[in-house]
């Protein structure tokens, strides 16, 4: 049976469409998924990702542990920063990717996708168990409440005192919302400015509706995974499962930046992601753009002149370009005459850079 999150009684009261999601009750769309979508370009969207993970290490080695379990160095993060990493396994697969907040000197928060969150913190548990620290799960204890959008700064300056002008991309600080104690962080997954709002579960239904109201001046909607999924797409976010798998290291996925080789020490997965790092991968990702109308959807074959070289991994509508546009991973040199089968039609595709979609700063 799926899992509802403390927000379910409010998705129901606006007509959501509930789905399950990893386990989780989730609201897939509340009416019109291109109106959500839009909005979240032009005002702000609110999200519900209570079904996120948070993960937390605390003590004298918490640092030095994340470093040996993770591939960032993530000792050197400040604290109230951020980083995008990943989990990998002795192969160099990815087991998810994740946000590791450092709160102080020896706590930090691992943020891990629902489908992974278990996982992770099991790994977590294992890997570090010659370490000081303690890993303790509390996924069950927190609600996560995102605000994104060009309007999302002056909607929320309305409900705290916290100092969100001074706030960078990546950083979080704890902060008053509305009366409740949240952490506050500059962090989000469509592309957008905006903020992911961490609170007791017991805080997110009156916190929600303390969001619709001040939003509501500014053309704020409730956003679902629908949309979430087509801004993240526009905005060239990769999606585990999709983009991201235990098949793949981070160098197959053009993101071996997130690999910090230089660190202190070992970490897992080093020996094996060091063996590959220089390797021209056999498939690269690409992002397409259709010619046409039609859309390419995760699993489709990519070709070139009727051969197989490659397969979608995700794909929509872009409400901001009018296009259907799509990532993929592509045989390295097939640059060129790609198309998409689509139910046995060869829908030709141009090939773009990334992201689909850059807001203004």
């Amino acid at each position: 049976m799926s899992r509802p999150t403390p927000l379910r009684d409010v998705h129901e009261a606006l007509g959501a469409t509930l789905t399950d999601f990893a386990g989780w009750l989730m609201p897939l769309r509340y009416g019109s998924e291109s109106a959500e979508h839009k909005a979240v370009r032009e005002a702000a969207g609110l999200f519900d990702l209570s079904h996120m993970g948070e993960i937390f290490l605390t003590g004298p080695q918490a640092a030095e542990a994340l470093d040996y379990a993770l591939v960032g160095h993530l000792s050197a993060l400040a604290p109230g920063r951020a980083r995008y990493t990943m989990i990998v396994d002795e192969r160099g697969g990815v087991l998810d990717d994740l946000i590791v907040y450092r709160l102080a000197d020896e706590e930090f928060m691992v943020v891990a996708n629902a489908s992974n969150a278990e996982k992770v913190a099991d790994e977590l548990k294992n890997r570090t168990k010659s370490y000081d620290t303690v890993v303790d799960d509390r996924s069950q204890q927190y609600a996560l409440i995102a605000i994104q959008g060009p309007r999302a700064q002056e909607i929320l300056s309305t409900l705290t005192d916290a100092d969100l002008a001074g706030l960078k991309y990546y950083a979080g600080l704890p902060g008053v919302v509305d009366g409740r104690q949240a952490l506050i962080a500059r962090t989000g997954y469509t592309g957008e400015d905006g903020f992911e709002l961490f609170v007791a579960n017991q805080d997110a239904v009156p916190l929600w509706h303390a969001l619709e109201a001040a939003g509501e001046p500014y053309g704020i909607k409730a956003a679902g995974l629908s949309s979430r999924d087509t801004l993240r797409l526009e905005a060239g976010m990769p999606l585990y499962g999709n983009e991201l798998s235990s098949d793949l290291t981070p160098f197959d996925a053009g993101l071996g930046r997130v690999v910090k080789f230089d660190k202190p020490g070992d970490f897992v997965g080093r020996a094996a992601l060091e063996a590959v790092k220089d390797d021209p991968p056999r498939r690269r990702p690409r992002r397409l753009v259709a010619k046409g109308r039609r859309v390419p959807r995760h699993g489709y074959p990519v070709t070139r002149d009727g051969a197989v070289v490659g397969e979608v991994t995700s794909g929509a509508p872009s409400q901001t370009l009018g296009k259907p546009i799509a990532m993929a991973y592509v045989d390295a040199g097939a640059d060129e005459g790609l198309a998409v089968d689509i139910r046995g039609s060869q829908e030709p595709m141009d090939l773009v850079e990334l992201p689909f979609y850059r807001r203004n700063k």
